[in-house]
């Protein structure tokens, strides 16, 4: 069965609907290691009621980024991880970690790619500047991670339709739902080998059949 490594920083609620396609039977795999660089979050707590490792690697205690990503990337490697899934993970990696999993980092991202991206864009700052920008929709997006913020190549979007009364804070708990869709079922296309990458194009083998 593939292992997974989830890498958090917050509350955890797409860490959350990973285990909960792992238990209802939609996604065959299993979370080897979460792995936090702030103490204390409650992503930690979801992992520890099922009965997940956890592991504080705070980032405050490395000189340097590239540092860090080699005590998360030795940790990895010890649990065996065939896919690192970032859930809430707000630090930029190191090559050292898309080096050594090639198209095996995926994150999820609150809007619609390759739009509201970038340095700056996370949590709420992504759903105001969506607002302001008068845009009728907004979304997710599941990415493969590269070096460069969020602009790996696309494997699922999710779309919600923005109305005139959406705030910030609604449009986050829509935008929410479709995460908590979308990337369980991108995480099963990607271990099931569906992800056909042509550069920046992906598209999906449907036809390939289930393991």
């Amino acid at each position: 069965m593939k292992r997974i490594g989830v890498l958090v920083s917050g509350g955890g609620s797409n860490l959350q609907a990973i285990i909960d396609s792992i238990d209802n039977g939609s996604l065959e795999a299993e979370i080897a290691v979460v792995i936090s660089n702030k103490p204390g979050v409650f992503a930690l707590e979801r992992a520890s009621t099922h009965g997940i490792p956890t592991l504080v690697i705070d980032h405050r205690g490395f000189a340097v980024n590239h540092e860090f990503d080699a005590a998360i990337l030795k940790v990895l490697l010890e649990y065996r991880v065939d896919l690192v899934c970032l859930a809430g993970f707000l630090r930029i990696l190191d090559r050292i970690l898309t080096d050594a999993y090639p198209n095996r980092v995926l994150n999820i991202h609150p809007a619609l790619l390759p739009a509201f991206g970038g340095k700056g864009m996370y949590g709420h700052h992504v759903h105001e500047a969506v607002i302001a920008s008068g845009t009728k929709y907004s979304g997710a997006t599941v990415h493969l991670v590269t070096p460069e913020t969020d602009i790996g190549p696309i494997i699922r979007q999710g779309i919600v339709a923005i109305t005139d009364t959406d705030t910030p804070e609604t449009l986050a708990e829509k935008v929410l739902k479709i995460e908590h869709q979308i990337y369980p079922e991108a995480i099963k296309s990607v271990l099931e080998e569906r992800i056909i990458i042509d550069g920046m194009r992906t598209r999906e083998n449907l036809g390939r059949e289930s393991k």
